[in-house]
């Protein structure tokens, strides 16, 4: 799995799990591709608290293209907390903090410096009861990256499930779903999964965002005007689409799935596909300049500090953006 660069990984919220999922990752074997962003202090005080024997080395971020961590150590990129982290506790006063390492990370990806950026889970919450609007990282990296329309992609093994829209309340979808912005979702999956994947003809199913795919109008008007459209004009233009399908059974044998699938809303694919792959699932965002994966999980903040921890979903994403980086 080895890159000509590191991957950066940032910790994510100190008071969660992120931390020891970092530390898990210097006794996994792919330590030696890896620098993480984040507290050197913390990381020490998480490590004595579970257990895990683990030298954290802090390096300058001009020496993480030249060091190579070895068996048991962790190469850090020192960013540390005005508040001391408490496990479970998570504080307003860090998330200024956790921002400025996702910028020095997305600006050593941006200068070639990185190949590629790796997320331990955030807590959306306690950033935005800092004062600072957050709705997640999806949406912040592009902001960083100037990036207009991102796309969220989840993996799990060969399935592949795209969102036409992320981090929104339910009542919120219709309106944000229009033609333009799912013809630019479909463009950016299309060819994130030829450059990306390196899927030639890349086959994607479409979901309705109505029950039955709106039921021929009966069930709301979506289906019919803002989706079944540009999947047509898509298709005449020699995409391999099929849809919009009905929700309920797109991810069925029988609707031939085959590259992925675009759901509409968040909690429309993502449950599918969180059942076929809890922990070991990849969340990766198309449309970035960067590669960037993570985690598909969230800080599990009542389990921090204990050791019980699963690093399978973290170790998934930093080989999945090594195989990404290597294409």
């Amino acid at each position: 799995m080895t890159t000509s660069k590191h991957l950066v990984v940032t910790a994510g919220e100190p008071a969660g799990i992120g931390p020891e999922l970092c530390l898990m990752l210097a006794r996994s074997g792919v330590a030696h591709d890896i620098v993480v962003i984040a507290d050197p202090d913390a990381l020490r005080a998480r490590a004595e608290l579970t257990g895990i024997d683990v030298a954290i080395i802090e390096i300058e971020p001009a020496a993480a293209g030249r060091q190579r961590a070895a068996a048991g150590e962790l190469l850090v990129i020192a960013e540390r907390f005005p508040a001391t982290p408490v496990c479970g506790c998570p504080n307003p006063a860090n998330a200024s903090t956790l921002l400025d390492g996702l910028r020095r990370a997305v600006d050593g990806c941006l200068q070639d410096q990185f190949a590629g950026l790796v997320t331990a889970p955030l807590q959306k919450s306690v950033i935005n009861d800092a004062g600072i609007a957050f709705s997640g990282h999806t949406e912040f990296l592009a902001e960083l990256t100037a990036t207009r329309r991102p796309v969220m992609l989840l993996v799990a093994g060969n399935l592949r499930v795209a969102l036409a829209t992320t981090h929104l309340p339910l009542r919120e979808v219709p309106n944000h779903l229009t033609q333009d912005s799912l013809r630019e979702v479909l463009q950016i999956l299309h060819d994130g999964l030829r450059t990306r994947f390196g899927i030639d003809d890349p086959q994607i199913i479409v979901c309705g965002l109505n029950p039955h795919a709106g039921e021929g109008g009966h069930l709301g008007h979506e289906d019919q005007d803002i989706i079944a459209p540009v999947i047509e004009e898509y298709q005449r233009r020699g995409l391999a689409l099929r849809g919009p399908l009905p929700a309920d059974t797109a991810f069925t044998p029988a609707a031939g799935h085959k590259d992925a699938v675009l759901a509409m809303y968040h909690d429309q694919g993502l449950p599918v596909l969180k059942f076929a792959g809890f922990g070991s699932a990849v969340n990766v965002t198309l449309g970035l300049p960067i590669i960037r994966t993570s985690v598909d999980h969230g800080t599990a903040l009542d389990i921090a500090g204990t050791g019980k921890a699963d690093p399978g979903s973290l170790i998934a994403a930093v080989e999945l953006a090594a195989t990404l980086a290597a294409a």
